[in-house]
């Protein structure tokens, strides 16, 4: 499903930046062009927010990336690692992505997700058909949910894009 696509569109960007982390590194043994993706993702329109979230695990230069993303254009968001009895470990900002892309749709014409996780697919349905936004979804095709591909008005696959890799 394919919408028009016009500069005045008004643009929100939601990175989840530990999906887009592990498949670039699983995939591809290689780091992620956060810069790249923003342009791509912005495709000329009007950004109002962007915004990356991140899972602090206190591991070195963590800190120069969180900055780096900041001075490409990002909003970043940061949350703890947990780490539960028994050495389980847990991050994940699913709930406070979806929150962010409902509480802002008001203010959006597109929302674009940048992430391959299913978990979002009835975030994706809700931004369409009850707050009447365009979803755009950009993720590693072979790591990406294909009902989340299905359900976005457009889709990016990031798989072979040298651009979206360094």
């Amino acid at each position: 499903m394919v919408a028009n696509i016009h500069k005045e569109q008004r643009v929100g960007i939601f990175v989840d930046v530990q999906n887009l982390y592990y498949s670039a590194k699983n995939l591809y043994n290689t780091k992620v062009n956060f810069r790249e993706i923003l342009k791509t993702a912005v495709g000329g329109r009007k950004l109002i927010r962007a915004i990356a979230y991140v899972i602090k695990a206190d591991v070195k230069d963590e800190s120069n990336f969180f900055d780096a993303l900041e001075n490409i254009g990002y909003e970043v968001r940061a949350k703890d690692l947990q780490i539960f009895i028994g050495g389980a470990k847990k991050g994940d900002w699913d709930i406070g992505i979806a929150m962010d892309a409902i509480e802002l749709a008001p203010r959006l014409d597109t929302i674009v997700l940048i992430s391959g996780d299913g978990d979002f697919l009835p975030l994706l349905q809700h931004l369409r058909r009850a707050l009447g936004c365009r979803v755009e979804v950009m993720a590693f095709g072979k790591t990406a949910s294909k009902k989340l591909i299905e359900e976005a008005d457009r889709f990016t696959d990031m798989d072979g894009n040298k651009k979206f890799l360094m």
